[in-house]
């Protein structure tokens, strides 16, 4: 019997190119303002409009501010880029999320909060990390911008099938150990090359009773091990998670989709191309060390040393503890932080907020520590007011921001200054992703909230009872 993955794949097959690619239909486009404005020029010099525009969705999120959203961008550049989506999707006929609009947010925190990315479809977006979206049950990875233009103009895309690869987690996480660190555990594992080639299925009883938000930040980071996609197989706790959702069906349209994405599974003799098994007893909560995200760590563990490392990888790792300004065998606890963000399309959810809150209710910020809290979404930034994380955090003294990728890149204001070091909720590392000469370490919002309360490097579970 066929993987979930072939299935739906094969399902969304238009033709096959004989000795090439695989027309591909596409249920949902996501666009953004950074990757979108050269894909619609192109549909202007070839006189087209979008082939099913009902299907696309815009929103502005990497360069917009996460203050004073209510006013001018003050940047020309960002503000150029966000003004270009607004004109393109007015000029296409394309629903459009601007700032300060109620539905606004980190496209890949909107789409499935507004039900807009269900089972069983296909759905790109011109950013690699799409492949958030396959928490919900979906084929879902990042395009170029060529093939944005060529989804706007056809709904279609030219792909090659990839392979497929089976991740099972068995057992119960520990104490304080999040879908963050399992993620962080299975990019270190894998190393960020180990799956290229392989769009992903998570499985496994840790899988099964991860919740959505989870599974998300999961799906979010299977880019960061190579591979072209994560996805989920749909159950009971997606179906509830997307019940009501704005734009999920409703009524006899909900249980017919029901019906169908109850059907979304690999057989029990689904062959993949490869399949890993991990057990849930060897993740600790996890840091990151170096400058990718495979380059990680148990928070409790040193820096491997120069030796366990690869001959042709040696000076690559050197070099990336050179620029962090650490050591070989070193451990990081204690390490003083200057930075910690809460955000991002990893975690800028609202199970994130509770998780950070949850630790630093009682205690208060380190003095030394700049903290940039910033949720996801308008309605995230709603849900944390309604259940008063806002006030717990205030207390705490931390303020939380408006909506948008912040400090996950340097693409807008909130950026890390050169030298200083961050405990980032986000999903990259690489040398400057969070400003020029910035030093990032990766990590879960627990392990992000014990380092904005002590203002070093912290194993958060000593703060969790």
């Amino acid at each position: 019997m066929n993987t979930l993955f072939d299935k739906i794949w094969d399902s969304h097959v238009v033709r096959k190119v004989e000795d090439g690619p695989t027309q591909l239909y596409i249920d949902r486009l996501y666009c953004h303002e950074v990757t979108s404005p050269q894909a619609f020029e192109g549909l202007r010099e070839r006189g087209l409009q979008c082939f099913r525009p009902q299907q696309i969705f815009c929103m502005p999120d990497h360069n917009t501010p996460t203050h004073d959203q209510d006013k001018p961008i003050a940047d020309p550049v960002s503000k150029a880029q966000v003004d270009a989506l607004a004109r393109n999707a007015a000029e296409f006929g394309l629903t459009h999320f601007g700032m300060m609009h109620p539905r606004n947010g980190i496209i890949h925190v909107v789409g499935p909060e507004l039900g807009l990315s269900l089972p069983g479809m296909t759905i790109v977006c011109g950013d690699s990390h799409t492949s958030t979206h396959g928490a919900m049950g979906a084929v879902a990875f990042g395009i170029g911008t060529s093939e944005v233009e060529m989804v706007l103009a056809s709904q279609c895309i030219l792909q090659s099938k990839p392979k497929s690869m089976r991740i099972r987690i068995e057992g119960t996480l520990g104490k304080g150990v999040t879908a963050k660190d399992v993620a962080l555990y299975l990019m270190a594992q894998l190393t960020t090359s180990g799956a290229t080639g392989y769009f992903v299925e998570y499985a496994g009883s840790v899988v099964r009773d991860m919740s959505m938000e989870g599974r998300l930040t999961l799906c979010n980071l299977s880019i960061e091990m190579g591979a072209r996609g994560g996805f989920v197989a749909p159950d009971e706790t997606t179906f509830a998670y997307l019940k009501g959702r704005d734009y999920a069906p409703k009524g006899e349209d909900w249980d017919k989709a029901v019906a169908y994405w109850h059907t979304l599974r690999s057989g029990d003799d689904a062959v993949f191309d490869r399949e890993l098994v991990f057990d849930a007893a060897d993740i600790e909560p996890r840091i990151t060390y170096g400058t990718n995200p495979g380059m990680g760590i148990g928070i409790s563990e040193a820096i491997p040393a120069v030796s366990t490392i690869p001959a042709a990888g040696q000076a690559s790792f050197l070099k990336s503890l050179d620029y962090m300004h650490f050591q070989p065998e070193e451990k990081l606890l204690g390490k003083p932080v200057d930075y910690v963000f809460l955000g991002a399309c990893t975690n800028g959810r609202i199970e994130d907020f509770r998780a950070f809150a949850s630790l630093v209710q009682g205690h208060h910020k380190a003095a030394d520590v700049t903290a940039w809290l910033v949720p996801g979404s308008w309605k995230v930034d709603g849900q944390i007011r309604a259940e008063g994380l806002d006030k717990i955090l205030a207390e705490a003294g931390f303020e939380v921001r408006q909506p948008g990728c912040s400090a996950c890149l340097a693409m807008n204001d909130d950026k890390i200054p050169a030298g200083c070091l961050a405990v980032s909720t986000s999903n990259r590392n690489f040398e400057g992703r969070q400003g020029p000469g910035s030093r990032t370490i990766l990590a879960s919002p627990y392990t992000a909230a014990a380092a904005a309360i002590t203002g070093v490097i912290t194993d958060p579970r000593q703060f969790l009872l």
